[in-house]
């Protein structure tokens, strides 16, 4: 099922998903975005919103662990300036003709998105909000992304405000792979305000790409919660710290969202991550038996 807004650059079927322990990453300025003149006075120019994040690039196989990211620094104003420039396809063509990539211009910074499944088999969407900078009124699925600040304040780095020590995680990349998998589960309990004790160790189902931002891929989870959808959608109006963010909760029961596809009502209010991450489970069926893994055997 082609949908223009979105597509899958991995997915993680063979392994019915892949656990901390089984992805590596590789972290290096090597990975970040490629700069010019015109370019940096164009994102200067841009309006500043965020901090610091961690840009990806292609993942690739790693000896010793399923699955390696390559990783490099990027910030929300690149993001703007980049991804969601007006001149986003020159800076595409420019990638391919001056460094063959398209994305070398790019900021790509690294998302976090989760398939968040009840005990009784309901899918948790939430509304976002109508003053949101991206997909206004769209359902989507609890998400944000990886804080590299916190890599550094995990390992006990006395940075300023805004400084990242690359060279710090550079040395440190399992604290970069726990700040992967346990964003998520941060961003689910900030969104949905679920606590971190009723939530399953995040498995990874993959990577999608949202072409409505140039690209930018995202890691898609599959969690499993402990508490009902009725406990859920208790503590969703309580409020949680990013209450602001949506305004409501939704559930689809598992069987429903397998059967989602372009011609289903409910595929056209969905904001691109919320289709990415449907599309990957989908494929990688996260819950079922464990298929075989090569490696193991």
């Amino acid at each position: 099922m082609l949908d223009p807004e979105v597509s899958l650059l991995l997915d993680c079927a063979h392994w019915s998903g892949l656990l901390e322990h089984q992805v590596q990453v590789e972290l290096s300025d090597r990975f970040n975005r490629q700069t010019d003149p015109l370019l940096e006075q164009h994102i200067n120019q841009t309006e500043d919103g965020g901090g610091t994040s961690q840009k990806t690039s292609q993942p690739k196989h790693h000896p010793g662990s399923v699955l390696t990211l390559r990783l490099g620094l990027t910030c929300y104003k690149d993001y703007l300036g980049t991804n969601w420039s007006g001149e986003v396809a020159d800076l595409r063509c420019r990638g391919q003709e001056e460094f063959g990539d398209p994305l070398a211009l790019l900021a790509q910074p690294l998302g976090v998105g989760a398939v968040l499944c009840t005990c009784d088999g309901q899918v948790v969407f939430i509304r976002r909000s109508q003053k949101v900078a991206e997909a206004r009124g769209l359902l989507d699925i609890p998400g944000g992304h990886p804080e590299p600040k916190a890599v550094c304040e995990r390992l006990g780095e006395a940075a300023g405000k805004d400084q990242i020590s690359l060279v710090m995680m550079e040395q440190r990349p399992d604290a970069v792979v726990s700040e992967l998998f346990s964003s998520i589960c941060a961003e689910i309990r900030d969104e949905v305000n679920i606590p971190w004790s009723s939530l399953g160790a995040p498995v990874l189902m993959g990577i999608a790409l949202n072409h409505t931002s140039a690209g930018r891929p995202s890691l898609e989870f599959y969690i499993s919660c402990s508490l009902s959808s009725d406990e859920v959608r208790t503590l969703y109006w309580k409020g949680g710290a990013e209450a602001n963010e949506s305004t409501d909760v939704v559930f689809l029961s598992t069987t429903e969202v397998m059967q989602l596809n372009r011609s289903s009502p409910l595929w056209s209010e969905m904001c691109p991550s919320a289709k990415g991450a449907m599309l990957l489970y989908q494929v990688v069926k996260p819950g079922e038996p464990s298929k075989p893994n090569r490696e193991e055997r």
